[in-house]
């Protein structure tokens, strides 16, 4: 079904791998929506540009470069942001328009939705948006036909498959490294790193995996990925990750809190060690050039 992408580092020391930001604020996350109406997003209080501000100073101070895939209602509001993004040397990419998943939108829809942030970024940046990341990584197996339409769309990759169980999304059966989803080549898709451990994808890549589990462990995942598999990593946190003080959303059900909130007053720390720790570039450098 898949024709897997062989073409990975096998001469750089250390690996590269890539680090990636999904631009979105704390009210826009999918955990969320129950509770906050896309059409009270207006009247709420963004906190988006002065956490990026602090990822980009956090980056330079260990020269790492990033992809930050950015929602078109973020980059409409903060074209300043965009352009200091992209200014700083980093790669720009689409993360959809307003946060609104893939399994729950119609084909046209989805279309009409990647289209329109693609265009308003590249307008934006005067560069050309290659990359693209479906909110909660929402395409699957119900989905592929999102797939063709990132092609249709001049997309050259996405990022929007995650092979893992989990309740709210993944693709446990999908390859853990990147592949082209036909034969002929077109879009290539280049899942979240994953490790394998007893016969059982482990997340590797980020989000609340990582703000959960201990650093050393997230750390002895990662080294084993480069060392072991010789593979670059695909690891990816959100702006209000590393904003503790971010307010506090009432009414959420124990397991959403729990998820949303854990040991965010760390992972600004956590951030900084892994580009102490390891070598981090852009997607399209790794994976497309």
């Amino acid at each position: 079904m898949f024709t897997q992408n062989r073409e990975y580092q096998m001469d750089l020391t250390p690996i590269r791998n890539a680090m990636t930001i999904d631009v979105e604020d704390y009210f826009q996350v999918s955990a969320f929506a129950s509770h906050i109406p896309r059409k009270s997003w207006a009247t709420i209080s963004c906190r988006v540009e002065r956490n990026i501000d602090r990822i980009l100073s956090l980056l330079d101070e260990k020269q790492a470069k990033a992809t930050f895939f950015t929602l078109g209602w973020i980059a409409e509001r903060y074209p300043s942001m965009v352009k200091r993004i992209v200014s700083n040397g980093h790669e720009l990419a689409s993360h959809g328009w307003a946060h609104q998943r893939v399994s729950d939108q119609e084909p046209q829809e989805f279309l009409d939705d990647i289209v329109r942030s693609k265009a308003l970024l590249e307008d934006i940046s005067g560069q050309q948006i290659l990359g693209y990341r479906a909110p909660s990584f929402s395409i699957s197996s119900n989905n592929l036909w999102a797939l063709d339409l990132l092609e249709e769309a001049e997309y050259r990759y996405s990022s929007s498959i995650y092979p893992i169980h989990h309740d709210h999304y993944g693709m446990p059966n999908a390859p853990r490294f990147a592949f082209y989803p036909k034969n002929n080549g077109g879009l290539l898709e280049i899942p979240v790193t994953t490790v394998c451990l007893f016969n059982r994808n482990i997340p590797a890549g980020g989000g609340g995996y990582f703000r959960l589990w201990p650093y050393a462990f997230s750390h002895w995942l990662l080294q084993r990925l480069n060392r072991l598999e010789n593979r670059s990593a695909i690891f990816y946190f959100h702006p209000w990750e590393i904003d503790y003080e971010q307010p506090r959303q009432q009414g959420l059900n124990v397991k959403t809190r729990f998820r949303h909130y854990v040991n965010l007053h760390r992972m600004e720390g956590r951030v900084k060690a892994l580009t102490q720790d390891f070598s981090w570039d852009r997607m399209d450098r790794i994976f497309l050039e």
